[in-house]
């Protein structure tokens, strides 16, 4: 996109919030999952571990959101989600301190390696705030330690519904007091961004083919309905003019 029609752009949309997805858009939950369990359990295989651990991720919300479990915050739905995979792997003897430290290595989940630098190029004009299912907690201490600089930290939790309920993309918009199409999301989910530009938000595609792991590369073909296409958080950078 040409300076001129950068410029254009800019001014027709007015965003002044930028709200991410973690998981996979933010921070390589695989990798991370990958070399955590390496530590613990060098002879499992890690990376169909990591996958079966976020495979749960979904159904274990569908419970909440159908009603069958009460409201539940993401890092007890992955201790559940975790006590049912153990066995799978041969960790059924894992006790309960080794279980809850495991269960944290979702608060320590590294970002990609551009993702620090490019926020901090982003912060200047941009309200920038994580909008994930995880909740507070596990956000804060992610970002603490990763060193993502958020201007605030919105979480599912906030707004008592996961993504995509309509809850939480038009909760971001009612937190900045902003009608939806000041704000964008960023994520690396045809699915999440789907729900957030039927709630009236702009999206961003972040491309992130190695999400599931180098051995299951992701498809990042371009959709149509997404208002840019990115290859990565510098690129997302680069594309609103920074």
């Amino acid at each position: 996109m040409g300076d001129d029609a950068m410029a254009l752009w800019q001014e027709a949309n007015r965003i002044e919030v930028l709200a991410f997805d973690v998981f996979g858009t933010v921070v390589d939950w695989h990798g991370s999952i990958v070399r955590e369990l390496a530590q613990l359990a060098p002879a499992v295989d890690g990376d169909a571990f990591a996958r079966a651990w976020r495979e749960g991720y979904r159904p274990a919300m569908a419970r909440v959101m159908s009603g069958e479990l009460g409201w539940t915050l993401i890092d007890d739905l992955h201790r559940m989600i975790l006590d049912d995979v153990l066995p799978r792997f041969g960790l059924a003897h894992l006790d309960e301190a080794q279980r809850a430290e495991l269960n944290r290595a979702w608060h320590r989940l590294a970002p990609w390696p551009e993702v620090v630098a490019a926020l901090q190029r982003l912060k200047p004009r941009y309200l920038l705030t994580p909008l994930s299912n995880g909740n507070i907690g596990l956000l804060t201490r992610m970002a603490r330690r990763a060193g993502l600089p958020w201007d605030c930290v919105l979480s599912a939790e906030v707004f008592r519904a996961y993504k995509p309920d309509p809850a939480t993309y038009l909760g971001v918009a009612k937190v900045f007091d902003l009608p939806p199409e000041r704000v964008m999301l960023v994520a690396a989910h045809h699915d999440d961004l789907a729900g957030a530009r039927a709630c009236g938000l702009r999206t961003a595609y972040i491309e992130r083919p190695l999400e599931f792991g180098a051995a299951h590369p992701k498809d990042v073909s371009p959709r149509p309905g997404n208002d840019l296409h990115c290859r990565d958080f510098a690129d997302l950078a680069a594309q609103l003019g920074l």
